[in-house]
């Protein structure tokens, strides 16, 4: 395909700064992406060892169950959640949210304030205990929907817009590259010659990760422009087009439920879901105010070739005193004009179809993002040797290049470490207790800023080797940990219980790729000519020994 060199120059330059903008927010996001496709595990692999959950669901739920609860637990009437089958990040089948009253109908082992959960032990008896949750997860969410902006802007993170932006400036980034691939592209596709030639060899790399998950990309980087945007696109449509009109029709308010009127029996509502779902599995029944005129049940339901609307369900709304249907736009099949395109972004953003090969795929690829990223950054800093050659024939990077190269280095690898020391202060503290929010953050963002720092200090060429090695330590060291606390790869594999065993198999299989690639680095880096970024000869620091 013949294309005018006047326009591949343009596209090039586009993609060559459009990239350089947002490569470093995106290789945040995409690295914290890959990992919450796996956010529950986590949060349970940081809460040690399986015994709770296999003492909590040592009875069979029944339809006594719920009415035991509200009696035992009268602040449940306002909301909690009944699981339906056990899970790893799931101590117990009942979990209530934090109390924001007085205390007042608080069971004594449940503390006033706290989450708690409940479940019956193994003589049958309902035990309600409180359960700080694990935000480990959320602080790995929090990452993908933010790049690590901190701060607000309305009732939005602030780094949710900034995420916006650099959605639109990464779709441009997508189609500038495909046109600049154009012309050769039937040659080079898949073609990876390794040789003297490393900047080559690097490119070809960078290329057949874009080419061949071109259209994840594009998902991608469209639906997170929604996600980011979404209100004021409905503003938007709500002024210019229905005006006075609601866009969105609420559902039909259903007759208050007469005082004293009791919930449906489980079976009976799981009998309801079925009839309104078929070929769904229910996987947890949210109730909320139960104890006033207007209770609601939402249902979560799985299917794993649904394109469904949240991470990983489908949900329905019914009322809990009657059956009634009250909402079935979230349900496949069931949407209505403005709900299917909806749910549609949120399945293709989330992965939430194909069931456990597609959510393996979407971490695969949430992975070769970082790396596409990381690659294309440094492959710009490369390209400027041929330039550089020219005006400067003594050899050596401008300073300007050598600090956006440490610059690189520090904020993706130090965003990496710093998630990894996420994972040991967690693991070391059993979830940080009530106060893991605040040791997450200052983990993450004092790693991150002394990542960050060191490698402006000392340059790419002297911190790259040492942060990756200092990721592969910190890898590996995750299973150590479960082991000491009885939940590692033997303890999981016994008790059936993947989701542990698969947290430590994948850090230590990380933990060696790290490793790997610190040596390939230092060796690059000894042997470096000086015109390079990874040449030593640019910095005031010592040498590194061979």
């Amino acid at each position: 395909m013949k294309i005018s060199s006047d326009l591949i120059k343009v596209h090039k330059r586009l993609h060559t700064w459009v990239g350089i903008t947002a490569g470093w927010l995106l290789f945040v996001a995409f690295f914290a992406g890959a990992l919450t496709m796996f956010k529950e595990p986590l949060d349970r692999w940081v809460h040690a060892g399986a015994e709770p959950v296999a003492k909590a669901w040592a009875q069979p739920l029944d339809d006594r169950l719920i009415p035991e609860l509200l009696a035992r637990q009268p602040r449940a009437a306002a909301e909690f959640t009944l699981h339906l089958r056990p899970t790893e990040h799931l101590v117990a089948p009942i979990s209530g949210p934090r109390d924001p009253g007085d205390g007042a109908g608080v069971d004594a082992d449940a503390s006033a304030g706290e989450p708690w959960v409940a479940g019956r032990d193994t003589q049958g008896r309902l035990q309600v205990w409180s359960q700080p949750p694990s935000k480990l997860g959320e602080l790995v969410d929090l990452l993908h929907r933010t790049g690590g902006i901190p701060g607000t802007l309305g009732d939005e993170h602030l780094g949710v817009y900034v995420m916006g932006v650099a959605a639109v400036l990464y779709f441009l980034a997508l189609v500038s590259g495909v046109v600049v691939l154009l012309p050769t592209l039937v040659k080079d596709f898949f073609a990876i010659r390794p040789g003297a030639n490393r900047k080559r060899f690097w490119l070809d790399f960078h290329n057949v990760l874009g080419i061949s998950s071109l259209p994840f990309h594009v998902v991608i980087s469209l639906t997170a422009l929604v996600f980011a945007f979404h209100d004021q696109f409905y503003g938007a449509l709500q002024q210019v087009v229905y005006g006075r009109q609601p866009m969105f029709s609420p559902p039909a308010l259903k007759m208050p439920v007469e005082p004293g009127r009791p919930l449906l029996p489980l079976s009976h509502l799981l009998q309801r879901v079925q009839e309104e779902a078929p070929g769904f599995e229910p996987t947890e029944l949210l109730f909320m105010r139960t104890g006033g005129p207007h209770p609601v049940l939402r249902v979560a339901l799985n299917h794993p070739d649904a394109l469904v609307h949240g991470p990983r369900s489908a949900y329905l709304v019914l009322q809990p005193h009657t059956g009634e249907l009250i909402n079935s736009s979230m349900l496949p099949g069931r949407e209505s004009r403005w709900s299917l395109p909806v749910n549609t972004f949120f399945a293709l953003h989330f992965g939430s179809f194909g069931g456990e090969t597609l959510r393996w795929t979407y971490f695969a690829l949430g992975l070769m993002g970082t790396a596409l990223f990381y690659s294309g950054n440094l492959l710009w800093l490369e390209s400027r040797r041929k330039r550089q050659r020219t005006a400067e024939p003594q050899g050596g990077q401008p300073t300007s290049v050598r600090w956006l190269a440490a610059a690189t280095v520090g904020f993706c690898l130090g965003c990496q470490l710093a998630v990894i020391a996420g994972l040991l202060a967690g693991k070391l503290r059993q979830g940080g207790g009530g106060q893991a929010e605040a040791l997450y953050l200052s983990v993450y963002y004092g790693v991150w800023l002394a990542s960050l720092a060191w490698s402006l200090w000392r340059g790419a060429a002297r911190a790259a080797p040492v942060l990756l090695g200092a990721c592969a330590l910190g890898s590996l060291l995750l299973p150590g940990l479960s082991w000491r606390s009885g939940s590692g790869l033997l303890a999981g594999l016994n008790g059936g219980h993947w989701g542990l065993w698969v947290v430590d198999l994948v850090a230590l299989t990380a933990g060696l790729a790290f490793a790997a690639m610190a040596w390939r680095t230092r060796q690059r880096v000894l042997q470096a000519p000086p015109d390079t970024i990874w040449s030593l000869s640019g910095s005031a620091a010592q040498p590194l020994r061979a």
